[in-house]
């Protein structure tokens, strides 16, 4: 039982999903610090107004803000605490080692328990697939470096050898960072893992993965989710989205790896064309399993990506590799759908708000 639901799906699915969110990003250096950050201007009164557009016209009920920068995490999320929406904490720091993050982690900590004065509802998201975007759990100095590690068996498998199981030295660290996280956080704690992951969850309040569906999971995506229930807690999927062109369905969690990033300016794959439709379909079809299987929360991989922005020209619409509902305009240009805003929305938009806005 999982607080008052059968294990029966079709019971577990009466109650509908609690929490209906989007993630939210604030600034991040996924390809290293000296690279651009992904989303290098923040402008209070925008965050203010998006804040105001998640809340109020695609009915989200949670928003997971996740970045680098605390005191961005912090404005963020008291925009997002003002407007009545649960807020999942997400520091992401980096590429950096275990005492960079343990330190990073009691800074952020106290900064989430001072949210709690504005309003109870924050969660602690301590990490995000933390085997691929922390030093010293899987070989590799680069997220990049360590992506390759994890998806070559041979290579994953002489590391293991030599190391011994990247699962262990995982669950060590979180166990350490919840230890930190709790002597001045006091609400409830999760972490966003990777499918890949195996996590000790009796170290954490809420089960929470990065769910998406692909071409390798497709027949096993239920039964995966269904692992999640056996912890007897919660189950939030803190990420499923896909990107916005045909095929993109099959590539899940992969579908950004379509930009070439060596090139000036870069620009997509020659045979990728664009259908924000694969992105709506993708949305019902998830949000249709989650409903049936029972999750309490699930959230949306994202509201907007500003390091992939539209573009006329079509391999150079970067906006087609992204997971956002709204598609970033060139600098100066504002939507028409919310004048001032410098996005305008994708047909992911509307499907979003109507889900969300069901009973």
């Amino acid at each position: 039982m999982i607080q008052g639901l059968a294990n029966d799906p079709g019971e577990r699915s009466s109650r509908g999903l609690r929490r209906r969110g989007i993630n939210y990003d604030v600034g991040t250096y996924t390809r290293g610090a000296n690279q651009p950050s992904s989303r290098e201007l923040f402008d209070p009164e925008i965050v203010r107004k998006e804040m105001e557009i998640i809340q109020s016209e695609l009915h989200c009920t949670s928003i997971r803000i996740s970045g680098r920068d605390v005191d961005r995490l912090v404005a963020a999320s008291e925009c997002a605490l003002h407007q009545g929406l649960e807020v999942w904490f997400s520091p992401a720091l980096i590429d950096e080692d275990e005492e960079a993050m343990l330190d990073y982690y009691r800074e952020c900590a106290l900064a989430a328990e001072a949210l709690r004065r504005i309003g109870p509802d924050v969660v602690f998201v301590a990490g995000c697939e933390l085997s691929l975007f922390m030093k010293g759990i899987l070989d590799g100095a680069t997220t990049f470096d360590r992506i390759g590690v994890l998806m070559n068996p041979w290579r994953l498998l002489k590391y293991t050898i030599r190391k011994g199981s990247f699962h262990k030295r995982l669950n060590a660290f979180l166990s350490k960072a919840v230890n930190v996280i709790r002597e001045h956080f006091h609400g409830q704690i999760t972490y966003a893992s990777g499918t890949w992951e195996n996590v000790n969850w009796s170290l954490f309040d809420i089960v929470s993965a990065d769910h998406y569906r692909d071409a390798h999971n497709h027949k096993r995506y239920r039964e995966q989710l269904r692992a999640y229930f056996k912890h007897g807690k919660p189950v939030v999927i803190t990420e499923f989205g896909c990107s916005t062109y045909e095929g993109a369905q099959d590539r899940g969690g992969y579908g950004w790896n379509v930009v070439d990033h060596r090139q000036s300016p870069k620009r997509l794959e020659d045979t990728i064309i664009r259908d924000e439709q694969v992105q709506v379909r993708y949305m019902r079809e998830l949000w249709d399993i989650f409903q049936e299987e029972g999750v309490d929360g699930a959230f949306w991989f994202t509201f907007v990506m500003p390091s992939y922005p539209y573009d006329e020209e079509r391999l150079f619409n970067l906006d087609t590799a992204s997971y956002s509902v709204v598609r970033t305009l060139k600098h100066g240009q504002t939507g028409t759908a919310y004048p001032g805003m410098p996005w305008d929305t994708k047909a992911s938009f509307a499907a979003l708000s109507g889900l969300y806005k069901q009973p």
